[in-house]
């Protein structure tokens, strides 16, 4: 069962410079940083109310991170429900047929995470996430 939008995705080019707006201009602060080298991006997570938001620079010039920044620019990336049992919910979009990226579950910057590809849910990036402590 989903329980909530756990973060929103954005790609931006510098990250320091993003957070820069993200700080002064809205007053959200990070609170989780990491590059996260499988998925070739620096990344930092901004908690507003109980969601976030995912700051994403890439730094793997070939990565698909930099190449969705290269083509469309800064901007909306993904967005990620949170999850008690990641495996279950992948379980569940594969056995409805919906396509996708990770064939089983990987560490990300929001725990236990999959995705599942935009040709299978209306054009947008999904990520299903577990926290872990």
């Amino acid at each position: 069962m989903l329980k909530r939008i756990h973060h929103v995705g954005i790609v931006v080019r510098n990250l320091d410079e993003a957070y820069r707006f993200y700080r002064d201009a809205l007053g959200l602060h990070v609170h989780k940083t990491a590059e996260v080298r499988d998925q070739g991006v620096k990344a930092a997570l901004l908690r507003v109310g109980h969601s976030e938001i995912e700051l994403l620079e890439p730094i793997d010039p070939r990565g698909t991170v930099a190449r969705f920044l290269e083509k469309r620019g800064e901007g909306m990336h993904h967005i990620c429900f949170e999850t008690d049992d990641v495996e279950r919910e992948l379980a569940a979009a594969r056995a409805k047929g919906i396509p996708l990226i990770d064939e089983k579950p990987r560490r990300g910057l929001a725990g236990r995470i999959c995705f599942l590809h935009p040709k299978g849910t209306a054009g947008v990036l999904v990520e299903y996430a577990q926290p872990v402590d």
